[in-house]
């Protein structure tokens, strides 16, 4: 595993980074606690407040017909006694495998009154959300929603239900299993310096909490698009993602556990080598083309918003580094994506891996790089 990488160009701060990055974090609470535990104490200890939101994410359907089901799930917002976002802490559904119950112990769903939101309508869930009081009770949340379309909540014990008038289903609140007020992402602002020192400001309450890293955890890191919509910087981005998977999983120690995670698809690769021209016609027809072959965001790098007209949040997203729960890891494998993202800024083109590159992959992606000093294991 690659420990860290060594910059001649530019002297880091051991502390920080060079790009504005946000950082996503992926947490499990202890048995009988829970996200919002972590919440509260990050508050507390910088004379802030929560505020609870929801969070959208989705996951396959048991329902026949039904490919997916979107939902809401309670997030807390945390700021700082100035009223500055600190972090956002939410679910993640591809944490699982240390969710099983406890022998002889039996949770009950509806930890603390808590629910999710059910929709098989992504229009619809945002309308949901947008009319949903993230603080009501499982029984009363949907009552904004049925007021919009003239029709009644019906309540059941641990559910509720509405209905439009021909009776198809809107949304539907249901009790949260058992186990799923457990994972905990931690999710940054963008930090522009001191990161280390930001990132262990959530990190050590979370581990006095007793929190830990789940098996199938990761990090992900986030950093400014805007550079990146250029045909070559792109197509570096492609180069570098697709042809260096191997060396980048080994010298980064991705968790071979994390889930949604997939090479980019070869339509893509393929794309990037042909002609594009450094103009803005060159960038918008590279763009529509990208798009066009279907790109997700559950892959090593999730370019989507790059080539996406109306983006939600403008970054690239670097999603193989692995798990950890110490602020200082964090920035020390995020310093070895930063080296390589900015050497993708170059109009050079990122040339595949040599045969050094299997056998010290370290070693050769400090080289890509453009560092000659020798990487410290």
């Amino acid at each position: 595993m690659l420990d860290h990488l060594h910059r001649e160009e530019t002297t880091i701060e051991t502390d920080g980074l060079t790009l504005r990055t946000g950082v996503e974090i992926e947490l499990l609470a202890p048995v009988g606690s829970d996200r919002q535990a972590l919440a509260d104490v990050l508050a507390a200890r910088s004379g802030g407040a929560v505020r609870r939101s929801f969070h959208t994410d989705s996951e396959p359907s048991a329902v026949p017909g039904v490919g997916v089901f979107r939902h809401l799930s309670p997030a807390f917002d945390v700021v700082d006694g100035r009223g500055r976002p600190l972090a956002r802490l939410v679910d993640d559904v591809t944490i699982e495998a240390d969710l099983a119950p406890v022998p002889g112990r039996r949770d009950l769903p509806g930890h603390r009154g808590w629910y999710r939101v059910l929709c098989d309508d992504p229009r619809l869930l945002r309308l949901v959300e947008r009319h949903a009081d993230p603080d009501a009770p499982l029984a009363d949340v949907l009552r904004p929603v049925a007021d919009l379309f003239g029709a009644t909540v019906e309540v059941f014990p641990g559910a509720a239900r509405v209905n439009d008038a021909t009776g198809a289903s809107i949304a539907v609140a249901m009790a949260l299993p058992p186990g799923r007020e457990r994972p905990c992402e931690v999710v940054t602002p963008p930090l522009e310096r001191a990161h280390a020192r930001a990132l262990e400001n959530l990190l050590a309450p979370a581990r006095d909490l007793g929190f830990t890293v789940p098996h199938e955890a990761a990090v992900h890191v986030h950093v400014d698009g805007g550079p990146f919509r250029d045909p070559a910087a792109f197509a570096n981005l492609v180069r570098l993602f697709a042809h260096w998977r191997e060396p980048l999983w080994e010298a980064l120690g991705t968790n071979p556990a994390c889930r949604r995670l997939a090479p980019l698809p070869g339509a893509l690769v393929d794309l990037v080598e042909r002609d594009h021209p450094r103009t803005p016609e060159g960038w918008a027809r590279l763009q529509r083309d990208a798009h066009a072959v279907g790109l997700t965001k559950y892959a090593d790098v999730n370019l989507t918003q790059l080539v996406s007209p109306r983006p939600l949040r403008d970054t690239v997203e670097v999603r193989v580094l692995p798990g950890s729960i110490d602020g200082h890891d964090v920035v020390r494998r995020a310093r070895v994506v930063e080296r390589l993202l900015l050497r993708c800024l170059d109009a050079r083109p990122v040339p595949s891996p040599g045969a050094d590159a299997v056998h010290d992959p370290g070693r050769a992606l400090d080289a890509l790089a453009g560092g000659h000093r020798e990487v410290t294991r």
